[in-house]
């Protein structure tokens, strides 16, 4: 098994019984409902969230799978029950993840000449298709330097922010996406960042509302290849036992209209 990150061992832990609790609760499932779906007795459910009851590994990890913890937390209930973390975490250059980066690279050089990106947990920018520079021209450098956010690219004001013609409504969509994944996954990091992003000035209202006619959230964006407008859709690898694959998805963009694909053939 692959050595976990040293903040993973070293951070500091709360009683395996309240994280489990707050999980329950981060859920909103009742101590009556989980028991029922992880077939055991609310008695002794309720005893290991106050720590009455030590529960064994795979009571950790039998529980934790019901309340759908990500793979990297499932590991921190583990060192907060005194067990070793069982989900490695191994770098994406690792000779062991050929075959991961030969996926990514294929679907990324597959989607040309669309756009996509794979990011990580944190929303930071891992690879990329030659079709990105298209949407990141003209932003900071210092926003372009590893580990690029993509978050913090895209509503920077020194970012793509001035070049997106919908700011609002596009803003809107990832501050909702963003919150729903701190309320997914409980990181205190994407937290701060959300709170990061909303400092940034929009002089446009944040909408909501989807204008009519609309299916989904275009992104509509000036380019040096004129006025261009994507929808977006979101891959995560099947089945994932380690935290990075776990934790990498790829954002493709696809034409929203005639003009775009168009557009986008010709470069």
């Amino acid at each position: 098994m692959h050595d976990v990150t040293a903040a993973t061992a070293s951070r500091s832990q709360s009683p395996v019984g309240e994280l489990l609790r707050q999980w329950r609760e981060r859920r909103r499932i009742s101590q009556l409902d989980l028991s029922i779906q992880a077939d055991i007795s609310s008695r002794h459910l309720s005893f290991v969230e106050t720590g009455r009851s030590q529960p064994s590994r795979d009571m950790v990890l039998h529980l934790a799978d019901n309340l759908d913890v990500p793979l990297r937390e499932r590991n921190h209930l583990l060192l907060a029950a005194g067990f070793a973390p069982v989900f490695g975490e191994t770098s994406l250059d690792a000779p062991q993840m050929a075959a991961v980066r030969q996926a990514i690279r294929l679907v990324l050089k597959a989607h040309e000449p669309y756009p996509a990106v794979v990011i990580d947990r944190a929303w930071n920018l891992v690879d990329a298709n030659a079709t990105v520079a298209l949407l990141t021209a003209g932003a900071a450098p210092s926003l372009l330097e590893p580990p690029a956010n993509v978050l913090r690219l895209s509503l920077h004001p020194d970012g793509i922010a001035p070049r997106i013609v919908n700011l609002g409504e596009w803003r809107a969509h990832l501050l909702a996406r963003l919150r729903r994944e701190i309320a997914v996954t409980g990181d205190p990091g994407l937290a701060e960042l959300y709170d990061e992003l909303r400092g940034y000035p929009c002089d446009q209202p944040d909408v909501d509302v989807p204008s009519p006619g609309e299916v989904v959230v275009p992104l509509r964006i000036r380019t040096e290849a004129g006025e261009l407008s994507f929808f977006g859709t979101v891959a995560t690898f099947g089945t994932p036992l380690d935290v990075t694959v776990a934790e990498l998805s790829i954002e493709s963009f696809f034409p929203a209209d005639a003009q775009t694909a168009e557009a986008l053939r010709s470069v």
